[in-house]
């Protein structure tokens, strides 16, 4: 399992009810279902990873955040919503916080930050939009839509009251680093955020 889920796998209680918004092909779930006997739902807009979700013993519905949003679900129904590198990909990040803070009692949200010194390099050296193993692709072809920085995440909390529990940063293979936390928004490529109201 890479490091971050292993960092967010800590942060979450036996037992919880779990939902995790764009799960992916299940690996989180899987591992909170073996280890912490978790149980909940994976949300998740590729076939692909559905079936690999079903292959794994994982409960996942096929769903498109941004068409269909989370009114399928009530109020407080999980302890713990998930959703590791996607808030980026969503067309109103705002309103996911929102709505994934109406489902649970905490929310962990994980996105690449934008302020990366490598990043912050490549588009001063070469003045084109930069790309790097969290951001592999090219600006007209990439899922990301709405890019942020550790900062810019922060300030979004404040302004919804929404209280910060956790918040680490971590390498592009998902390590945690010392250096990091002298610097997260410049030394930190992918940030983890463990929140509630």
């Amino acid at each position: 399992m890479r490091a971050d889920l292993e960092i967010i796998e800590r942060w979450i209680q036996p037992e919880s009810h779990v939902l995790d918004l764009g799960c992916g092909d299940g690996t989180l779930l899987s591992y909170l279902q073996g280890e912490k006997n978790a149980t909940g739902f994976g949300l998740e807009i590729s076939p692909e990873h559905v079936a690999e979700c079903m292959n794994r013993g994982v409960n996942v519905i096929e769903q498109d955040l941004d068409e269909q949003g989370l009114g399928n679900f009530e109020d407080q129904s999980f302890d713990v919503v998930l959703m590791t590198q996607a808030l980026q990909a969503v067309r109103r990040p705002d309103i996911m916080l929102d709505e994934m803070l109406r489902l649970g009692r905490e929310s962990i949200v994980t996105f690449p930050n934008f302020a990366y010194w490598r990043l912050r390099w490549y588009l001063m050296w070469r003045g084109r939009m930069p790309e790097s193993d969290t951001l592999p692709y090219k600006w007209y072809n990439t899922p990301n839509i709405h890019l942020c920085t550790f900062k810019d995440f922060e300030a979004l909390c404040y302004r919804k009251d929404i209280q910060i529990l956790n918040r680490t940063v971590v390498d592009s293979e998902h390590r945690y680093r010392w250096f990091n936390r002298l610097w997260p928004n410049m030394l930190g490529q992918i940030a983890i955020y463990r929140i509630t109201r």
